[in-house]
């Protein structure tokens, strides 16, 4: 593709907290001879760009093109501009926002020393064709306009401030004159290549209003019920100059506005009155509204003073619930209203912290911690079609690795954040492979194989005297704690995590037909898998090191137990269960496999009673607590709460839908539109049901309790005699059904192809 590749800027001047450098306008006025036949328009704006023509705003969507390291990647979008040009004068106009260009608001990770840091800036070209065959190329240069914008100041994990005194009426008309204004400046582009962006676009879910407004210090407290991310509509007609300021926050106790969550202590930060904060000074003639383009906040609360009591009222502040645009994939709902709930809280935080890409929160970070979407790939598609946004992420991670294999933390980065380890590298082969697995998807293992083969030989190298790899952050988030401080070392959680990586891998490069790269990868993994069961198991009791759910179910998941040490490290792992009476002891690498352990060894019941206790620590004690997303940890009640919307611990998700409902895409690897139907009819549940989208067709199923017929059950815990199982299927979807243990059809078998129908379910001791 032809990327226009001459930038311009309004200045070499950038903002940071202590210099503000109002966004700039920029336009060109251009007249057509001719009707035009074709227009189209590529641009791109670093950081972000909204794009007019004659004063109608066609713009994607916020935060336009994308978030990215521009020494990486310098993303472009495509318009068809033909419905809103005209024969005669027209005009394009663009307003800069700073984004990742110059993103001072992330100096804990060093993005205020970007090498790439500069005033924002674009390049675009809109080729046309007229109706009088004349070809006509616009192209950005300095014959463009520049005029500073009434925003003030914006910065992506900041806020902005919009003074509506300053605005310019009609500045993208083309009767408008541009006299006055300054010429644009040619500049040096960044170093990253071209590219189309093919990520799906941010939407609004909802427009939603405060349901309720309480006075609050020197204004008033908008709650609108659920911590999610988006912006506020600000609609008000105000006095000239009145200046209105918000501050976003999701922790409301005690009658107080808690944002010590949203920052940093530390840091010696004089500025904590500017994160997740907005600002309005209203020009005061008519009803006035204002919708942030260049930022975003995570929040419940609302707090805006500097209002009148009238003006307290709510149509004040809408709440534009946003994230990324993903179609439905699967569902679950069942009988409790807990299990519903978690599954709505973690569909929440998976669109919530999409903006773009996975992000660990949309408020104190907006980072894109690879771990965390490592953590989170299944079950994001398992529920949502958002594999167009993770692939163009994974381009970003790719490129993002250094010379020796190594990998950063986050993506995008300024240099920040290697050495977290293997549970936040594996997202180098989670993503291909899970887009492999479940939507057939080879084209971008094949993109990705070089830079798993490059990260494979950092693996090697970084193995210690042992032959283990004792690096990385380990199982994060542990119940009870913070951050580090967990019970599983890290040479467990790393070389489990790696050989799992390696399984991946092996797979990936089995179906690319790549020899080497698979031996090499076999290799590796059977080495690991050595040394760990030579220094961290003791055989004598099955127990990993550490003797911790994490460590004995991350070894059992990732095959570090042989088959016929499983029975017995399985008890094993039973019995730390009950140590905790039967609670969550885990971190976020061990809740990620803790649930399917359970239910692969006949305990889904138990899974569910430790998701579902409403005592601590559990997930649905978030829910007694006040949450309305996933937490990022398990702290008990009267500790302060950190992040209350991440989506790292919500592989739940997945585990109802797979292990409740038994929907498995894809279990041998070799097909997915094959699905192995494996439900488990959990005792406390009267009824399940679930949905999913394979590549080839929709399946849905339900399965509820028929009351026993028998005038008293055999034991008072037997579950009911029979299931009722409905299925609906496309003929071209394969599989087959599975029923538990103990559990048969009429005709008296427990497996059956998969095809559409009601089945009846007998228990059968």
């Amino acid at each position: 593709m032809n990327f226009p590749q001459q930038f311009i800027s309004a200045s070499t001047d950038y903002a940071d907290f202590d210099h503000q450098v109002p966004a700039p306008y920029i336009r060109k006025k251009f007249t057509l001879d001719a009707a035009p036949r074709t227009a189209e328009l590529l641009i791109t704006g670093l950081g972000f760009y909204q794009v007019f023509i004659n004063g109608t705003e066609i713009t994607k969507s916020i935060l336009a093109p994308y978030i990215s390291n521009p020494d990486d990647v310098i993303y472009y979008d495509r318009y068809d501009t033909l419905p809103y040009l005209t024969r005669g004068d027209n005009v394009i106009g663009i307003i800069l926002g700073n984004g990742m260009q110059n993103a001072y608001g992330g100096f804990v990770w060093d993005f205020d020393k970007a090498r790439w840091r500069s005033a924002p800036m674009t390049a675009l070209r809109m080729d046309m064709t007229l109706d009088n065959g004349e070809c006509l190329t616009i192209e950005s240069d300095t014959t463009f306009r520049t005029h500073p914008s009434p925003l003030l100041e914006n910065e992506l994990r900041s806020g902005d401030c919009y003074d509506a005194r300053l605005s310019i009426d009609d500045w993208c008309s083309p009767s408008f004159s541009d006299a006055a204004w300054n010429p644009a400046l040619k500049v040096l582009p960044p170093r990253g290549e071209m590219r189309l962006c093919q990520a799906s676009p941010i939407k609004t879910y909802e427009r939603r209003k405060a349901i309720s407004i309480i006075p609050y210090e020197d204004g008033y407290l908008y709650d609108f019920g659920t911590d999610t991310a988006g912006v506020c509509e600000l609609r008000i007609k105000g006095k000239p100059g009145q200046k209105i300021q918000i501050s976003y926050a999701e922790w409301y106790h005690d009658g107080i506005l808690e944002k010590k969550n949203l920052m940093f202590p530390e840091y010696d930060f004089p500025y904590t009155d500017r994160v997740q904060n907005s600002t309005y000074i209203c020009r005061g003639d008519e009803v006035e509204t204002y919708i942030p383009s260049f930022t975003y906040y995570g929040f419940r609360y609302a707090y805006i003073k500097g209002i009148e009591k009238d003006q307290a009222v709510p149509d004040l502040l809408t709440y534009h619930v946003m994230g990324g645009d993903f179609q439905e994939i699967g569902s679950f709902s069942c009988s409790d209203p807990t299990a519903n709930e978690l599954q709505a809280m973690t569909r929440n935080a998976i669109i919530s912290n999409f903006f773009w890409f996975p992000t660990d929160c949309p408020h104190r970070e907006k980072n894109g911690w690879t771990g965390d979407a490592a953590l989170s790939a299944e079950h994001m598609l398992m529920n949502l079609a958002a594999e167009d946004s993770l692939r163009e992420w994974l381009h970003n991670v790719e490129l993002s690795q250094a010379p020796d294999g190594s990998l950063p933390g986050i993506v995008p980065t300024a240099g920040w954040g290697f050495g977290c380890g293997p549970a936040w590298d594996q997202v180098i082969t989670e993503i291909p492979f899970y887009l492999l697995k479940l939507r057939g998807d080879l084209q971008t293992a094949e993109e990705a194989a070089p830079f798993i083969f490059r990260y494979l030989f950092y693996l090697s190298r970084i193995r210690n005297e042992k032959g283990l790899i004792d690096t990385g952050l380990g199982d994060w988030c542990e119940t009870g704690k913070s951050g580090g401080g967990h019970k599983a070392p890290v040479e467990v959680t790393s070389t489990a995590t790696a050989v799992h990586l390696l399984e991946e891998a092996k797979y990936l490069f089995k179906r690319l037909n790549r020899k080497p790269e698979y031996h090499y990868a076999d290799t590796l993994m059977t080495q690991l898998k050595k040394s760990f069961r030579k220094y961290l198991i003791d055989f004598s009791t099955m127990t990993a090191a550490g003797a911790c759910q994490t460590s004995q179910a991350m070894a059992i998941h990732c095959g570090l137990f042989k088959k016929a040490e499983r029975p017995a490290a399985f008890t094993r792992l039973l019995q730390l269960i009950r140590q905790a009476g039967n609670h969550i002891n885990a971190g976020a690498l061990g809740l990620r496999v803790l649930f399917h352990v359970l239910s692969d060894h006949g305990h889904a019941d138990l899974a569910y009673q430790m998701i579902t206790t409403k005592d601590y620590p559990s997930y649905a004690n978030w829910i007694t607590r006040g949450a309305t997303s996933l937490w990022e940890d398990f702290l008990p009640p009267e500790t302060q709460p950190h992040s209350q919307n991440h989506h790292f611990f919500g592989d739940i998700s997945s585990w109802f839908i797979r292990a409740i409902t038994g929907i498995n895409p894809n279990p041998h690897l070799d097909d997915p539109d094959y699905i192995l139907l494996a439900p488990n009819f959990i005792q406390p549940l009267t009824q399940a049901q679930a949905a999913y989208q394979a590549p080839s067709g929709k399946l849905t199923i339900k399965w509820s309790r028929t009351p026993s017929s028998m005038p008293q059950r055999p034991h008072p815990s037997a579950p009911p005699d029979t299931i009722q199982l409905n299925i609906q299927s496309p003929p071209q979807l394969k599989g087959t059904i599975r029923l538990p243990q103990s559990w048969q059809f009429e005709d008296g078998f427990p497996q059956k192809p998969l095809l559409p129908g009601t089945y009846t379910c007998r228990y059968t001791p």
